[in-house]
């Protein structure tokens, strides 16, 4: 059975706290909430405040925030809602991956619970969206995705590329131009000094409509960071 819904606010902001925590592994800060978000501290404390008393949240006195039971509940039952339409909206409507976050933020409050199990039905009941960010099941599970951050690999470490940080569309654009996609191998070699670019091996799959197959590319901080790595084996 499906949580009971709130407000697109404060539905807003369990997610991007699940969404932040998910990212970091840990508890979210004020501060962090309010950045994503594009509000004021001050407005996102307030928020926090109204989601503990709805007990939602719980915020410790200069600790981090963590969803409850509950909060975690309705948290994913707006995350399953968003990927499932990010997915339906690349497959079924050919909208490019850079699109769709935006058209989901929008669609996630306003589709029925009968309708996003029709179009998980007609999609097959796809574990991962377009971007291989795990999609809840109806049950609330969350599918396992076993990877690393690119920069946290070792030099000589590398993997199928399995997600992409689908926050910024100027990162899936660059990617989209670049011709990487997710299932590409990518291996760490080196970096460069001073905080430099990633040096990377990236392998693309055999499909008939990709650029040269193998290629060393470098990629900056902000994009690396991006990028999820299965890692698997030394290169």
């Amino acid at each position: 059975m499906s949580p009971d819904r709130h407000s697109e606010s404060v539905e807003n902001y369990l997610k991007t706290i699940f969404l932040l925590a998910e990212r970091w592994e840990g508890s979210v800060g004020v501060s962090a909430l309010a950045e994503r978000l594009g509000v004021s501290s001050p407005s996102a404390s307030g928020m926090v405040r109204k989601l503990v008393e709805a007990g939602l949240v719980d915020h410790a006195r200069y600790a981090g925030i963590t969803l409850t039971p509950s909060g975690r509940e309705s948290a994913l039952a707006v995350v399953r809602r968003h990927r499932l339409i990010e997915m339906f909206l690349v497959t079924e409507l050919d909208l490019a991956w850079d699109e769709v976050h935006e058209e989901a933020e929008a669609l996630e409050h306003a589709v029925s619970d009968r309708l996003l199990d029709r179009i998980d039905d007609r999609l097959g009941h796809p574990r991962y969206d377009p971007h291989g960010d795990p999609i809840p099941g109806r049950d609330g599970r969350m599918p396992e995705v076993r990877a690393r951050r690119l920069p946290e690999l070792k030099f000589g470490e590398g993997g199928e590329l399995v997600r992409v940080d689908d926050t910024d569309p100027e990162v899936l654009r660059y990617l989209d131009a670049h011709d990487v996609r997710l299932g590409d191998r990518v291996d760490l070699l080196t970096r460069k000094p001073f905080d430099g670019p990633f040096v990377v091996r990236l392998r693309r799959g055999d499909a008939a409509d990709r650029t040269a197959a193998d290629a060393e590319e470098e990629w900056g901080p902000s994009l690396a960071r991006a990028l999820w790595v299965g890692a698997d084996e030394p290169a």
